[in-house]
């Protein structure tokens, strides 16, 4: 597990190195986020529409967790919340949007989505690659980590479908892989938000013991 200073505890991300991953990432989700977004508008699929989405809400809380690196333990684990959160509405919206799509709507174009999928699970795969490293921070730094590894497996998720639409010639595949990556969205929001209510639950437990201490030697 990576250090922070001379002593052995959880990753916060006071590291050069990690901060400058981080601004790599930023960029290829925010570049990613547009190449998809518009892809699954030409290409009538949701699962890429979805993904896209994911790549827009990863370049934004990645942005915050720069942001709040170095700050308060509790500033930290809000930061965390805020993200859990985003997640599930995205996660709500793609389950929305698959329900109402099972009422009708066109069949994707399967070549568009197989060949934008491994465009974004090369990028999600670098992504993983890069934050190896630091996969075991607090719950700020490893949300980072926890949504590019899902995302990579979305991708894949992605392609499957974009197969299952040519195979079948239906929309059937593309709306069942967008439930998936909405169950997806909402684990990672789960997980976020258990290890950063933990986080603020210690930080203000801290806070208590230091009060008391100040309290008793007054």
């Amino acid at each position: 597990m990576p250090h922070d200073g001379c002593h052995t505890h959880v990753f916060t991300g006071q590291d050069p190195a990690f901060r400058r991953v981080l601004w790599i990432i930023i960029l290829l989700n925010g570049g990613m986020f547009f190449f998809e977004f518009i892809a699954g508008a030409i290409s009538g699929s949701l699962a890429l529409q979805a993904d896209s989405l994911d790549f827009a809400m990863d370049a934004a809380t990645y942005g915050l967790s720069l942001a709040v690196i170095g700050m308060a333990a509790a500033t930290r684990a809000r930061a965390a919340l805020m993200k859990a959160a985003s997640l599930g509405l995205v996660a709500a919206w793609v389950l929305g949007a698959a329900v109402w799509r099972t009422l009708g709507g066109g069949v994707p174009e399967a070549i568009t989505m197989g060949s934008i999928a491994i465009a974004a699970f090369a990028a999600n795969l670098l992504s993983v690659l890069l934050l190896w490293k630091w996969r075991d921070g607090d719950a700020n730094i490893r949300s980072v980590w926890l949504c590019s590894r899902n995302d990579a497996f979305g991708n894949l998720l992605v392609l499957a479908a974009a197969a299952g639409v040519f195979g079948t010639g239906t929309r059937w595949p593309d709306l069942a892989v967008a439930a998936v990556m909405s169950a997806l969205f909402l684990q990672t929001s789960f997980l976020t938000a258990r290890t950063a209510l933990a986080e603020l639950r210690g930080a203000r437990s801290a806070a208590g013991v230091h009060g008391d201490h100040a309290g008793h030697a007054h």
